[in-house]
């Protein structure tokens, strides 16, 4: 690693100050970070550990669903029994990410704002209709993911807490790299009375939703309705683990999966 300061604010304006340290980043589980600054890909002139800013912690219900601190692991939200009982499909997606020391050092907030075009969490903030809350404003859910690596978060800008809204129904399904456990093609799938919203990761360089599925969910919310639908394979990654074809199989796959789950 190269040489760089080291500062654990414990108050969330004491990090947006820290944070506007010219090449300063925001540390949060570490996940991608650390291995990025071993490998020296990166040369920051400061680290900034989120991890004793108490207000980006915890996880609380609220009108209409629940809110979860950036800082909150994915194993906390994995086996907290408010999110079981209130949207039961994003405790176990935050279950199925990476293995145990992943899950256990990993947050939401950093999830996110890595948006890694294979993470888990887009997809639930796009079909769960979240809000992303930072230091200076909030973002919705389907505005937030830009690119591949990008999101519309400003440089500086912290992200506070994401609010989920609690469907009537909802499901995640992956096909897993069998090593790394990041999705090759994960699909979740959530219904809002007559809304059906179908989020998909992996499959390209940030989530994307699949309209034609949603149309046919809503007129008929069963796995049968997506017979014979397909997204194309043109603007989808194609690597050693998948081709670009196999993957828009998948989307339709994942997508069955994810409807039958939800019930």
């Amino acid at each position: 690693m190269y040489a760089f300061t080291y500062q654990r604010p414990s108050t969330l304006a004491d990090a947006v100050a820290a944070a506007q340290a010219e090449d300063a980043k925001l540390l949060g589980g570490g996940q991608t970070l650390l291995p990025t600054l071993k490998q020296r890909l990166a040369q920051p002139s400061a680290l900034v550990d989120l991890s004793g800013v108490a207000e980006m912690k915890g996880i609380n219900a609220v009108d209409g669903g629940l809110e979860v601190g950036a800082f909150t692991r994915h194993s906390e939200v994995a086996h907290s029994d408010l999110v079981k009982a209130t949207i039961p499909a994003l405790a176990s997606l935050a279950e199925g990410i990476g293995d145990r020391q992943v899950r256990n050092m990993g947050t939401l907030g950093g999830s996110i704002a890595n948006a890694d075009p294979s993470a888990d969490y887009p997809s639930a903030v796009v079909a769960l209709k979240a809000t992303v809350t930072t230091d200076r404003r909030t973002i919705a859910g389907d505005d937030f993911f830009t690119g591949m690596f990008e999101t519309a978060l400003e440089p500086g800008e912290i992200v506070k807490s994401v609010r989920f809204s609690t469907p009537d129904k909802a499901a995640y399904a992956k096909f897993r790299n069998p090593a790394s456990r990041y999705a090759i093609v994960g699909v979740f799938v959530a219904k809002y009375g007559a809304e059906v919203r179908v989020a998909v990761t992996g499959a390209a360089g940030s989530v994307f939703r699949v309209p034609a599925f949603e149309a046919a969910l809503e007129a008929n919310f069963a796995a049968e309705a997506l017979n014979g639908l397909s997204v194309s394979a043109d603007d989808l990654n194609a690597d050693l683990h998948a081709s670009a074809d196999y993957r828009a199989h998948l989307v339709t796959v994942m997508a069955k999966r994810a409807v039958e789950a939800a019930g």
